[in-house]
């Protein structure tokens, strides 16, 4: 898969693009914008963009009305195509956020039931109780997304539903050519439309999973998606660093990609992050904001496959409030300081060094402020070393080699120690010896 090599950067288009938050119907041709980044993306060496949603929609995109239209703030399908082949052309893929979970109530099946109720031909489309009733009085009761009720839960174990579905993903693989989907709450979604989905799409068709919890092998298998979304480790990256406990981190690594076979995850390639447009930006998370290349170095080279949320490599800060519109900025002015050039060797690193998209993950050494971890395939063998103190300091641990540092050049003799400089960061690989 594809994916497993590449680095992906997410675009939330209705901030980026500078759209209002409620849809006021006004045909803006704003997509055309996401044009604006594909120099910055160049220059970076992405490889493929996640969009969040960009169909019609009465507000942030996940109530969506209209599957086959392009957002009226964003502009047409046309505009759309257009934007897709100009990344295509720029050797960047895209794939889409596909909310399958639930609709708007806006959407045509939704007001066919609240004109016609018993008699809809799409009743049972939803999960609706005509004994019950809901707060706009519709006179019927209906399940929502978590207490959401302006998101009207599908039912997806209705054939028809979910051919109508399939035939919604057919249209965007035809019509506008993307290259996977993000799949919404994916841990809501029914296992068995999960199965009939892999099954239609081809193989190089990406499909991502949003899960938050829980045994991720539920939803990333053989049959169903080919990656998910890693919680476990976006919590405990920002967290190891604010409390100063590298056990955090490295306890969910080997748990879920370490060599014993109780290990969750080893040889797959769940989906990393260190902040979305759900979450605060790491920027506003960190309590040490040098520790910023430190926490991408680790994005970058444990298991998986890194995501980069939009301005957020130049540090752009989010922070939460009663929405999230802070964490879903306009973009007007691409930044490129220190950070940038930080994550572009990274992506750089990602790129040449197959351990770090297939090498085993192994734990060399470890304090609450050191860390050395491994990566090896059949071709290399790279530790990355890092201090997370503003302070030198020197990690010991049983391992001892030849090395060169990837960053100087320079031969690095280990045995069973290594000293640090404050907030370093030594990405070695073994030399023959």
């Amino acid at each position: 898969m594809w994916a497993n090599e590449s680095v992906f950067y997410q675009i939330y288009p209705f901030g980026a693009c500078g759209a209002p938050f409620e849809n006021d119907h006004v045909l803006e041709h704003r997509i055309h914008k996401l044009e604006e980044f594909i120099p910055h993306l160049k220059k970076l060496k992405v490889d493929c963009i996640l969009l969040n949603p960009i169909f019609e929609s009465r507000t942030h995109g996940y109530d969506t009305t209209d599957f086959k239209t392009l957002d009226t703030r964003l502009g047409t399908n046309e505009d759309l195509k257009e934007v897709v082949d100009k990344f295509h052309d720029n050797g960047i893929k895209i794939i889409l956020d596909a909310v399958f979970n639930h609709v708007g109530r806006d959407f045509f099946a939704f007001q066919d039931v609240l004109e016609k109720k018993w008699d809809s031909p799409y009743k049972d489309w939803f999960y609706i109780d005509f004994n019950g009733n809901n707060h706009y009085n519709d006179g019927f009761w209906y399940q929502d997304w978590e207490g959401n009720d302006i998101l009207v839960k599908l039912n997806l174990q209705n054939q028809d539903v979910v051919n109508y579905i399939l035939n919604v993903v057919d249209f965007w693989r035809e019509e506008f050519k993307i290259d996977g989907l993000r799949l919404d709450v994916a841990y809501c979604l029914d296992k068995n439309f999960l199965q009939t989905l892999h099954n239609h799409v081809d193989r190089d068709f990406f499909l991502l999973g949003e899960t938050l919890h829980g045994d991720y092998n539920q939803w990333m298998n053989e049959n169903m998606l080919d990656s998910v979304t890693n919680y476990e480790c976006y919590k405990g990256l920002y967290s190891s660093f604010n409390s100063s406990n590298f056990y955090e981190i490295l306890y969910s690594l080997n748990r879920q990609f370490g060599k014993d076979p109780w290990c969750l995850y080893t040889g797959k390639h769940l989906f990393n992050f260190v902040d979305n447009h759900d979450v605060e930006r790491v920027a506003s998370i960190l309590e040490d904001t040098n520790q910023l290349p430190l926490i991408y170095t680790m994005l970058f080279t444990m298991p998986g496959i890194p995501c980069i949320y939009y301005g957020s490599e130049w540090g752009m800060e989010g922070k939460k409030n009663w929405n999230d519109t802070q964490l879903r900025p306009e973009i007007k002015v691409f930044e490129w300081n220190e950070l940038t050039d930080i994550i572009k060797k990274l992506i750089n690193l990602k790129h040449h060094h197959s351990a770090l998209s297939y090498g085993d993950y192994t734990q060399i050494g470890i304090t609450n402020t050191a860390c050395i971890y491994q990566r090896q395939d059949e071709k290399e063998c790279l530790w990355i070393c890092m201090n997370m103190k503003n302070e030198a300091q020197t990690l010991g641990f049983n391992g001892n080699g030849n090395f060169i540092d990837i960053e100087t050049n320079e031969e690095v003799h280990i045995d069973n120690a290594l000293e640090f400089k404050p907030y370093e960061i030594r990405i070695l690989k073994r030399s023959s010896d």
